[in-house]
């Protein structure tokens, strides 16, 4: 029941400014669109109700039938009403949202749910809309509904938002294809459908069709001249004329009606306060609420993952894998690159030492004292180094240490020679004495026999 207007009555402008300054930007929560008594129809001077009474949130598709039986002038008349029936709406990307389609023995949709979100730019678009002629595809037209426009891509609202999906069928003809069936599926995918027959339209085709209870669903006028007279109608059915949308309440973001009072609810990403009034961001990315392998960044309400650095976020925007900072291009590295945990560090081949930056390297001198094991000599060969002795020593087999060399082995090859030559002649003297020596004593053993035997005589 309205509210007596009292002077405010006489004052519609008066009382649309009194409604904007009362009103914050929470909106109301919709549920099941419900028709009021047709009895209490708008008539007259009704600007102060019309600023009063906003129409819960929906998805509102028109399908309008221009097929040749609807002649020019008719079909204006149909433009007409759909202008004046955006006026009744309270239009808006988180209020109504309006698409319209146009159909004949084709369809087309003149402009989906995601395209305008004020009324100017609804009525310019609608003024500029052309029959198509031929044919009454009513049932191809509703199943186009369902599979092109009622989708999240073309502006619907995603299902946990419990949007109302309507549709509002004009038509002044008879099916030419299988309405019944697509209609039920419709219904069944949870649209609701208003039919709404004109002149020589088939009242069992807008019955089949239409929602229950029927005479809530089916609208019937005897000519295209008198369709605005279903504004008023329409508007009775969509308004909501009560504390949440009159705008009276103190909820900071969500009202809800609950019979004569109303509950303030949070959009999506926020929890109600104590005050049971007001609204706090819910901290998404405390342990537990959210699904990121590393990092969890709280964003509007939701969430993003990222990686700590080293890391790089997987297709799947949740996990994370490490980077190979060690790959061509990578680092600054001048000669080994070794990864570690997200990080790398840089190192030398062998013969070299990392300079101060980390990064470069130099040659090491490996004959440096203290570098090598070489007891005497110590020889750099190229990264590498051997060891020598000094003169005098020969080098043991360890290849380290040095010993002193005897004095035979410092003997020359021409000096070895020449020994070799006098111990031989030594040699070939030793055994020609030796032989002389041996007749020596063969002759004094004659000798001496010799004069035993002059003795004896």
């Amino acid at each position: 029941m309205r509210r007596p207007l009292g002077i405010l009555g006489c004052c519609p402008v008066l009382l649309l400014l009194l409604l904007l300054l009362l009103q914050p930007g929470a909106r109301s929560v919709p549920h099941r669109l419900r028709r009021q008594p047709l009895g209490s129809g708008f008539s007259g001077s009704h600007g102060a109700a019309d600023s009063a009474c906003k129409n819960r949130p929906l998805d509102l598709v028109f399908i309008i039938d221009s097929s040749r039986s609807v002649r020019p002038e008719e079909f204006e008349k149909v433009k007409v009403f759909l202008s004046k029936m955006i006026d009744t709406l309270d239009v808006g990307e988180r209020t109504t949202r309006v698409a319209v389609m146009n159909y004949a023995s084709t369809v087309k949709v003149e402009f989906p749910l995601r395209t305008y979100f004020d009324k100017a730019s609804m009525k310019e678009a609608i003024s500029h809309i052309q029959p198509l002629s031929a044919g009454t595809m009513t049932g191809l037209a509703i199943q186009t509904a369902m599979d092109e426009v009622f989708t999240e891509e073309m502006g619907t609202r995603p299902a946990n938002f419990n949007i109302p999906k309507v549709v509002i069928v004009v038509t002044d003809g008879r099916p030419q294809d299988q309405v019944q069936d697509v209609a039920a599926s419709a219904r069944t995918a949870g649209i609701e459908i208003y039919a709404v027959g004109v002149d020589r339209a088939d009242m069992q085709s807008l019955r089949v069709m239409a929602s229950e209870p029927l005479d809530e669903h089916v609208f019937y006028v005897e000519t295209y001249g008198v369709i605005e007279k279903l504004t008023s109608k329409f508007r009775e059915t969509f308004c909501a004329a009560n504390t949440c949308a009159l705008g009276t309440h103190d909820c900071e973001q969500v009202c809800v009606s609950n019979g004569g009072s109303y509950l303030c609810d949070c959009f999506e990403g926020y929890t109600l306060n104590p005050d049971k009034r007001t609204c706090s961001v819910v901290d998404v990315c405390a342990p537990g609420k959210h699904e990121c392998d590393q990092i969890c960044v709280s964003n509007n309400g939701s969430y993003v993952c990222e990686c700590y650095e080293g890391y790089t976020l997987n297709p799947d925007k949740k996990t994370c894998s490490a980077i190979d900072l060690c790959a061509p291009g990578r680092h600054d590295c001048a000669q080994v690159c070794r990864q570690t945990d997200g990080s790398y560090s840089c190192d030398c081949f062998e013969g070299f030492t990392l300079n101060p930056d980390k990064k470069t390297c130099s040659a090491v001198d490996m004959c440096a004292p203290g570098r090598h094991d070489c007891e005497q000599v110590c020889v750099r060969d190229d990264l590498f180094y051997t060891c020598d002795c000094y003169q005098g020593y020969t080098l043991n087999p360890d290849k380290k240490t040095c010993s002193r060399a005897s004095t035979s082995s410092l003997v020359t090859t021409e000096e070895a020679c020449k020994c070799e030559a006098i111990a031989a002649l030594q040699d070939s003297v030793t055994s020609r004495l030796q032989a002389l020596s041996t007749k020596l004593d063969e002759v004094s053993e004659k000798l001496q026999a010799y004069q035993e035997r002059q003795q004896v005589v």
